[in-house]
């Protein structure tokens, strides 16, 4: 088969959904976890319309491509700019093909960019941010959930004959009856307890947060209680990002969180620089628009996918 470049911008492909599924399918036939059931979903997908095998063939080429040059200056760069922005997002798909996994496992779960709740079997509530996935594991002695990506709030209904217990990313948070939050994917504040309390564990040691404490991770990986403001933390469940004196590196890695593609520092001395006030994660190109009004920067949307960030002069 020949290996052909993503499409041109001039080919109008923008946001084109075919690519964005066969990118996925590409994604998910890669992991070492797809099964026979996918296999067979990829073939129907693909015979239903020759766009799609065209599609898949060339994303597919991309993954085969990149494979083969681990150093990216050997790669032949696609020409258009839509097409380079589907080179990054395949790319960042392909970096992390257990995310499509963790959906296929998991009783709830969100898209990128949405926030949504759901009650659990017991009647607790579960906000579920952006890129989440969780698995129910209840039994007769324990309301366990596995948090298998992403973030989430519970709101813990009281039964002392049965702990309420989320596990991920070695994280144990154990709560009877409360309102915490847990978050798997490497953040440095993985519990903070809005109210009532909750033992935190890992492998290096445990420890009891009360209401107004986040975790944070010790240099030995022990979680050491600290003070916080919880409930700016919580702020995303009304599609809010609030931050106080946060370096803008930090700010755009939390708005890529709610975005498809990617949002580039053109210059990197710029990440440093630090910004407060408030964040609309319902309209990342509008808190975009606030943070470039705020601090002076040059923001330049090659695509809906991809988006540099640089200085105004």
């Amino acid at each position: 088969m020949n290996e052909r470049e993503p499409p041109d911008a001039s080919e109008e492909t923008e946001d084109d959904p075919v690519y964005e599924e066969a990118a996925l399918w590409v994604a998910r036939l890669s992991s070492a976890d797809a099964t026979e059931a996918d296999r067979t979903a990829f073939e129907a997908w693909r015979a239903a319309d020759p766009a799609h095998a065209e599609a898949f063939a060339e994303m597919d080429a991309w993954r085969r491509t990149m494979k083969r040059a681990p150093d990216p200056r050997q790669r032949r760069v696609p020409k258009g700019l839509t097409a380079l922005a589907a080179a990054i997002g395949l790319a960042g798909l392909l970096g992390d093909p257990l995310g499509w996994v963790d959906r296929m496992r998991a009783d709830a779960w969100t898209d990128r960019g949405r926030i949504e709740m759901t009650t659990l079997p017991d009647g607790s509530r579960v906000d579920l941010n952006t890129d989440t996935a969780l698995a129910l594991r209840f039994t007769p002695g324990e309301r366990g959930v596995a948090l298998l990506r992403g973030e989430a709030v519970f709101d813990v209904v009281p039964d002392a004959g049965r702990p309420f217990i989320v596990r991920g990313n070695g994280v144990r948070a154990r709560a009877v009856g409360t309102r915490f939050f847990v978050r798997v994917d490497g953040s440095a504040v993985p519990v903070g307890v809005a109210e009532g309390r909750v033992d935190v564990a890992t492998e290096a040691g445990e420890t009891r947060l009360q209401a107004g404490e986040v975790a944070v991770r010790g240099e030995d990986g022990q979680p050491v209680a600290r003070t916080s403001d919880v409930a700016r933390a919580l702020a995303w469940r009304e599609g809010k990002l609030t931050v106080s004196g946060q370096p803008l590196s930090h700010i755009l890695n939390e708005l890529e969180r709610y975005r498809r593609g990617r949002i580039l520092l053109v210059d990197y001395s710029l990440g440093s620089r630090r910004f407060s006030g408030t964040l609309d994660l319902r309209d990342t190109d509008a808190a975009l628009d606030v943070l470039a009004a705020a601090m002076e920067l040059r923001l330049t949307r090659l695509t809906p996918l991809l988006v540099l960030v640089r200085p105004a002069s």
